[in-house]
């Protein structure tokens, strides 16, 4: 563990400290912002006696983030901001998210647990191959790798070839990419004739960023040769390093000594008891440029346990997440998460990793085409048996479109996996 009395705190500890974090994190935005204060409709940390009590403050939302462009909701003066990132997938007006050195440092700490918590050392060596921009990625595994005492890679996004060299040749252990970025690196592996068992030493993969299913994690760890993680995080919430899962994959640990997690109903926001899917709602307790209070993330998952893990941590535990709110479709009625659909693809051994969801209006009834890439794109009966799965799952029965691989487009950063056509009739 990398801050094991931290790590190790038992229940009544963890939830006096938070109660304590919680209360100082109130006095710190009525000190330092009235406008923020007034958001939290007059509550403040005297009408907080128990950890339930956050329940009477009013949730917080992309929405509210956007409404205070620049760092109108800020609870520190910018002479003391040392950097700024902003939240990824945003369009229209930006979400800006200023730091201090004191947020930085949390930063670094809650990113070195993680990466210790998926077994790194200061013997190994890391690529970062996430973005060092506005993004947050890129800087929160430099910060974590940094606290370790690891050697850094710091390639940033793209350059496939490069990556395959520089694992090769500089001997990496550790791959840190959003969940998708595995599979581009897995297609030009396979056209340059290079073998990740062969060529190269990694051991670990730590990947987020995106939703991505067991079945894919179970594809990418049999061709890559490694364990991999499943890490969470956002740029509004202070960077990735929310949670990570450990070597148990019992779910993924929250570090409850600098968040407050709840669970709500997505559509009334009422609160849903303990292994309950619903919506992920995190309360910052020792950010100081933008704490948040009740921030609604939009991420599907569940308390898995309170329990100590087998790890020896006993922070929470939740689900690994299966979608966000502003995922879910809707097609003839039936809800469903683009997971739900790639866990069923992923396992045919003869579906490659590429697919899209299209979904279409037709002479007004809704379509559901699977466009799937496929190492055998003639194999009618293999689209026969997709389609009666998805059927069986779903109780939807889709066209299955099988392409030769290459064929779905490859687009920087995150995979489009959801093309929504309805508002264009075909």
């Amino acid at each position: 563990m990398y801050h094991p009395s931290a790590e190790t705190l038992d229940r009544e500890s963890l939830s006096s400290l938070q109660l304590q974090r919680l209360k100082a994190t109130l006095d710190h935005i009525h000190a330092r912002n009235p406008e923020y204060a007034q958001h939290l409709g007059g509550l403040t940390a005297e009408n907080v006696h128990s950890l339930e009590d956050i329940r009477r403050f009013p949730f917080m939302t992309k929405e509210d983030l956007r409404q205070a462009y620049p760092f109108k909701l800020a609870c520190a003066p910018p002479d003391r901001f040392v950097r700024f990132q902003m939240s990824s997938g945003t369009t229209g007006t930006p979400i800006l998210c200023p730091y201090t050195a004191s947020d930085v440092r949390q930063w670094a700490d809650v990113m070195a647990r993680c990466l210790t918590a998926a077994g790194v050392t200061r013997d190994d060596v890391i690529q970062v191959t996430p973005s060092f921009g506005l993004f947050n990625g890129g800087f929160g595994f430099h910060y974590g790798a940094s606290a370790i005492g690891a050697m850094v890679v710091p390639i940033g996004a793209g350059r496939s070839r490069l990556q395959l060299r520089f694992m090769q040749d500089l001997g990496t252990t550790v791959i840190a990419a959003i969940a998708s970025y595995p599979l581009r690196l897995i297609e030009v592996a396979r056209a340059e004739g290079f073998d990740f068992r062969r060529d190269t030493r990694l051991r670990v993969g730590i990947f987020g960023a995106e939703v991505w299913s067991d079945e894919m994690r179970r594809r990418i760890e049999e061709i890559m040769g490694i364990e991999s993680f499943d890490i969470i995080g956002m740029t509004e919430t202070g960077g990735v390093g929310l949670g990570i899962d450990c070597p148990a994959h019992e779910g993924i640990h929250i570090w409850e000594d600098h968040y407050l997690v709840e669970i709500v109903d997505p559509s009334t926001g009422d609160p849903l008891p303990d292994g309950e899917a619903g919506e992920l709602v995190i309360t910052t307790l020792t950010r100081e440029a933008l704490p948040l209070i009740r921030y609604r993330t939009r991420d599907i998952t569940r308390v898995l346990s309170r329990a100590p893990c087998a790890c020896g941590r006993t922070h929470l535990r939740v689900d690994r997440l299966t979608g966000r709110t502003d995922d879910m479709l809707k097609v003839k009625g039936v809800t469903f998460y683009p997971a739900q659909i790639e866990a069923i693809l992923m396992g045919h051994e003869r579906v490659a990793f590429d697919y899209q969801i299209v979904v279409e209006r037709v002479a007004g009834a809704d379509r559901l085409r699977l466009v799937v890439e496929s190492k055998a794109p003639e194999d009618d009966d293999l689209a026969r048996r997709v389609a009666e799965e998805v059927h069986d799952t779903l109780g939807l029965t889709p066209q299955v479109e099988l392409v030769p691989v290459g064929t779905v487009e490859r687009r920087p950063g995150k995979a489009v996996r959801v093309v929504d056509r309805r508002a264009e009739e075909v």
